[in-house]
């Protein structure tokens, strides 16, 4: 297992649309524990592939305490279950050391494959439904700072290019 570099915003690969995954084999499971070690290394509790610049439609989160219970999300879709929805504060390790809040919907379900590769449904609520909806974005391109305005975004924007600037 290796490490991978997470991509930082306003890194354009992280505008890049993900393709599905043709085939879970043991490249992809190879690449699912590589997203794990680096998540575990980051501190995070959610990966997207986009996120290491591997553009597949791959998600991996853990929410527990004791980094212990390991979801694998490939090929994911979601559907909306209903109007409402709920604020969140998120950051990203794609957007380090910035937190702001989102509006999500509160209500969906997601369905995907497994690590094997076997299909599953979930209604996440709470923190694990605004996880699922944030990576999910990733796989499309999309940012939480695309959710706040073109002001905070920016700002943001100035704040981590001055600080790759200074690496």
């Amino acid at each position: 297992m290796s490490i991978l570099e997470i991509l930082e915003f306003p890194d354009p690969r992280l505008r890049t649309s993900a393709k599905p995954v043709k085939d879970v084999n043991d490249r992809m499971h190879a690449i699912i524990d590589d997203m794990f070690e680096t998540m575990y290394d980051a501190a995070g509790i959610g990966l997207a592939a986009t996120q290491v610049n591997i553009h597949q439609q791959i998600v991996v989160m853990d929410l527990s305490e004791e980094k212990n219970d390991p979801l694998v999300f490939i090929n994911p879709s979601v559907e909306v279950l209903a109007d409402e929805t709920q604020p969140h504060d998120e950051g990203c390790l794609s957007v380090p050391g910035f937190y702001e809040t989102v509006e999500r919907p509160s209500s969906i379900r997601v369905s995907a494959l497994d690590k094997d590769g076997n299909a599953f449904e979930l209604e996440p609520d709470g923190l694990l439904a605004v996880c699922v909806q944030h990576e999910l974005d990733h796989l499309n391109g999309k940012l939480f700072v695309d959710y706040i305005s073109p002001i905070k975004r920016q700002r943001i924007r100035k704040k981590l290019e001055k600080a790759h600037r200074q690496r």
